[in-house]
């Protein structure tokens, strides 16, 4: 039972979290092996004592309160954080074993055409509960997955698609011969049947029901049984079940492969069936297989290319080179939308070049890490264009000497190695279940560069302050020891998880009331 003073705070802060993670972790791997073996009836019995566990409910309220990036978007009730009194009366409430969701909160959220979809907020208390019931299903569900599959999937990620995509349309491998699909599901999450996704669902009867509702809190009245509301914790885990038929159907009945991540897939064609004909029937036929799940395909973004003419995905544009060479490049429509970020922060007249230098490091980071296994040479990648515009700005704004200027530039447009499609790609079907803590952690770390690699590397990939190792989904920081931020010498650095980071900070923290 958890015990906790008056000062919840410091209650919080000090609650056995690695006993917590060791023990979810545990029952996850035991699931996760008796859905391998088929032993259905320990699987409901393992999934119970997950939704019965403080040390999981104690894990779902802390990645929905303090981790996860919408941890202060309000729901219904207009709760947009929970202090830590309220974190232990949501512990007493998730004991409920009938759970039942409250409304959702619609934001418009507008596309590129100008089209509208909705964005559904749950509340904090369903997030937690959501967040819980994916505990207990994904590693029964990890289990069962295609290994082509890679969107909303621990473990896995875009650039694993990326570089299966290089493996089967590089030159030894006849890319240039071959035909691509770019097939697209129209407003899958709308869609979505109900049924297709309890039918499929492995869980006890309990979750099975806890699921059923959350569906119909969001519920479409021009849809009723179909939908799964996009703002969800588990929502996209429970598109992943349905989606993995189409996986199977196509890369183990036909001498096809599908790529898929989330509700986008490309389908390479083999030399010999590389003809328009054949690509339209596989069309037809995946539009029929999808018919029965409420699902169609969009005739607007699907589209058939041959490799030597190009094709986007993931925001990637894949084309064989006059030379024979299979190359990824940013996509124009990926690229045009970094563009107007950084032109946004660099006219914006409110802030000075200093600000500006912060806000942009970030962004230009992030954009830079998402392509660091494309060809990133020549003047628009490597950009060159922004970073000079940037430099007329600010040094009109600071009236500062060149080397000033210089400093604020390189700190605004941070360097970033890459590497030409070196990223390696999971193995096989493996997952973070499978209790290969060894590969997982290594792996993980190799997703790291620069010094948090060192520290990693140092450390045996475990965590610096609690000493476990790093799993997938689980962010990593480079903690200074001495808390000076400008002393970046390696006996002062630590890598370890964010959520240790902040309970090493928790002072600043509590201030914040994060």
């Amino acid at each position: 039972m958890i015990r906790h003073s008056s000062n919840t705070s410091e209650s919080w802060k000090k609650l056995p979290w690695k006993k917590f993670r060791k023990n979810l972790f545990r029952l996850q791997k035991r699931i996760y092996k008796a859905v391998r073996v088929g032993d259905k009836r320990k699987v409901m019995s393992l999934q119970k004592l997950v939704l019965k566990s403080t040390s999981a409910k104690l894990m779902a309220i802390r990645q929905v309160t303090q981790l996860n990036a919408g941890k202060k978007t309000a729901g219904i009730d207009g709760k947009k954080a929970l202090n830590y009194s309220e974190r232990f009366k949501l512990l007493k409430l998730l004991k409920n074993p009938r759970w039942n969701h409250q409304g959702l909160r619609k934001i418009p959220i507008f596309k590129k055409d100008g089209s509208k979809r909705w964005l559904s907020i749950p509340t904090i208390s369903d997030r937690a509960w959501q967040c819980l019931a994916k505990f207990a299903l994904e590693p029964a569900h990890e289990a069962t997955f295609h290994a082509n599959s890679f969107g909303f999937r621990t473990g896995r990620s875009a650039h694993d698609a990326q570089k299966l995509l290089f493996d089967n349309l590089k030159s030894n491998a006849k890319g240039h011969q071959k035909t691509v699909i770019e097939l697209d599901i129209s407003k899958c999450f709308d869609r979505i049947s109900h049924k297709a996704i309890m039918d499929r669902l492995i869980a006890p009867k309990n979750l099975k029901l806890g699921i059923f509702r959350c569906l119909k809190a969001g519920n479409n009245p021009y849809f009723p049984e179909q939908g799964t509301h996009q703002g969800g914790v588990v929502s996209p885990l429970l598109a992943n079940i349905v989606l993995n038929d189409i996986d199977f159907e196509i890369n183990d009945n036909t001498p096809y492969k599908c790529i898929r991540y989330a509700d986008d897939m490309v389908i390479i064609l083999p030399v010999k069936d590389s003809n328009k004909e054949k690509a339209e029937s596989i069309i037809r036929s995946t539009s029929k297989f999808l018919d029965k799940y409420g699902l169609e395909v969009s005739k607007k973004k699907t589209k058939i290319t041959y490799v030597s003419t190009g094709f986007n995905f993931l925001g990637w544009h894949f084309k064989t080179q006059s030379n024979g060479k299979f190359r990824s490049t940013p996509s124009k429509e990926n690229y045009e939308k970094f563009r107007k970020k950084v032109k946004a922060i660099v006219n914006n007249s409110n802030y000075g070049a200093k600000v500006k230098a912060q806000k942009l490091a970030p962004i230009v980071r992030g954009w830079r890490n998402y392509h660091k296994y494309c060809k990133m040479n020549g003047a628009r990648n490597s950009l060159w264009f922004m970073s000079h515009r940037a430099y007329k700005v600010f040094n009109k704004e600071t009236k500062q000497d060149k080397h000033s200027c210089e400093k604020l530039i390189n700190k605004a447009f941070p360097a970033v190695s890459y590497s030409e499609n070196r990223h390696i790609k999971v193995k096989g079907d493996k997952s973070p279940y499978d209790g290969d803590i060894t590969y997982w952690s290594q792996r993980e770390s190799k997703l790291y560069d620069g010094l948090t690699s060192q520290m990693l590397k140092k450390q045996n990939h475990s965590c610096g302050f609690c000493g476990l190792r790093f799993l997938p989904g689980e962010e990593i920081h480079l903690h200074h020891i001495d808390e000076n931020h400008k002393n970046w010498k390696r006996n002062n650095l630590m890598a370890i998880h964010r959520s240790c980071h902040e309970y090493q900070h928790m002072g600043k923290a509590i201030a914040k009331n994060i």
